[in-house]
């Protein structure tokens, strides 16, 4: 399993990722000037989503044996349970875990930053060995 995070594909998933969650997190800030905090993190997961997948594709993995329609369905099952990790991370931490710590400097976006990065290693394997196969 751990061959898995040690190979250039990774590292290029992490790169290209990078790419996508500082637009899902950017595009966070963005969507809380119109809709509430819980809102906001899933339109902004959907936003940095399609990065994500045009980023992929083009640069991780580069083959597969899924038509495109096959590897859309996937990529999009994936997120969606990428997103509900990320949802529930970052609200879990934004109205419980920090407040309780009293922790309160950007809240947000301290809470929304750590739930990005939770679902970083499932995504992964969910996208090479289903996504894009």
């Amino acid at each position: 399993m751990i061959k898995h995070f040690l190979s250039q594909q990774f590292a290029l998933f992490l790169l290209t990722g990078g790419i996508a969650a500082a637009v899902n997190f950017g595009s966070r800030i963005i969507y809380s000037q119109r809709f509430d905090f819980s809102v906001a993190v899933v339109l902004a997961y959907c936003t940095g989503m399609l990065v994500a997948f045009v980023l992929a594709k083009l640069f991780v993995f580069k083959r597969t044996i899924n038509s495109a329609a096959q590897s859309v369905a996937a990529f999009v099952f994936v997120n969606v349970l990428g997103a509900a990790q990320t949802w529930l991370i970052s609200i879990l931490l934004a109205f419980y875990v920090l407040p309780a710590l009293n922790f309160t400097w950007r809240l947000e976006e301290v809470a929304h930053f750590f739930g990005v990065l939770f679902p970083v290693f499932t995504s992964y394997l969910g996208h090479k060995h289903w996504s894009f196969r």
